[in-house]
């Protein structure tokens, strides 16, 4: 089991002095990068710096030009995306526009000859945790761009993958559902302890969810830290600049808010 020095926290993800170059050209150089068990950690940072890539690097998307991947201790780098216990969410959320939610949820249990009953049983539980009873028999045509996010996240979680890997997974919703659904996906990893590691270039959605950050610039890690350590030290003036006082104010009006959520969910199971 991998652990991070001086700590007894698992290391689930590590890519260790990973280089990925398309051509002649480097768009990742030298990247080291631990995400704990149990964590979400958000890489952000503008386009064009990496991020993406890195979340294909760890699901086998693509392949690392140098450097190892590992995931929960055992060495992936040459292991094909078909092998790796990842799930991604990709921006458009990647549906079968001709299957209902029930089949789109199934199709990944499919492919893998899960057990008719036990395949049942995780869609049942996995439709109950995204809040979509009742919507089983409709086709993503029939739902809004929340409830076909739901279907996404549900299709990874069935799986029971270590990690669950979202790339700008809520940038098509309008600004109202975004902020509804970065309080329902924490909410929901918390809930399933599971993995996740999320790509956004918005500092809202990083802050908003994050345990942890990476700040990423130029294909490389220029900061990682909680969202209250980079505020607080900002290692240089990218970091500075990147995080606005406008996301800060934002930030703190979130935490209070999901504060105050945990405290009254608290007093409702008392």
């Amino acid at each position: 089991m991998m652990e991070e020095s001086g700590e007894s926290r698992k290391v689930l993800v590590r890519l260790e002095n990973v280089d990925k170059a398309f051509g002649k050209k480097y768009i990742i150089r030298n990247l080291n990068l631990d995400v704990y068990d149990g964590e979400f950690l958000t890489l952000l940072g503008p386009s064009g710096c990496g991020k993406t890539t890195v979340l294909r690097l760890v699901s086998g998307l693509e392949d690392a030009t140098a450097g190892t991947i590992y995931l929960d201790g055992k060495d992936v780098t040459d292991v094909p995306a078909s092998k790796r216990e990842v799930n991604t969410i990709f921006q458009n959320f990647a549906l079968f526009p001709h299957l209902t939610t029930w089949e789109n949820i199934n199709f990944g249990l499919k492919m893998k000859k899960i057990p008719k009953k036990e395949a049942e049983k995780r869609i049942r539980s996995a439709i109950s945790l995204v809040k979509l009873n009742g919507f089983e028999d409709r086709l993503p045509s029939q739902l809004s761009g929340g409830q076909q996010q739901r279907v996404a996240i549900a299709r990874g979680i069935v799986m029971n993958h270590k990690v669950l890997l979202l790339d700008e997974s809520l940038a098509s919703l309008d600004l109202k559902l975004k902020r509804e659904m970065q309080f329902e996906l924490k909410k929901l990893q918390e809930k399933l302890k599971m993995t996740f590691l999320y790509v956004t270039h918005d500092q809202d959605e990083a802050l908003t969810m994050s345990d942890r950050i990476a700040i990423m610039k130029a294909g490389k890690i220029v900061q990682i830290g909680t969202p209250d350590e980079i505020y607080d030290h900002p290692k240089n003036d990218f970091v500075k600049s990147f995080i606005s006082d406008i996301e800060l104010i934002n930030y703190k009006k979130t935490r209070k808010e999901r504060e105050a959520g945990k405290n009254n969910e608290k007093e409702g199971k008392a």
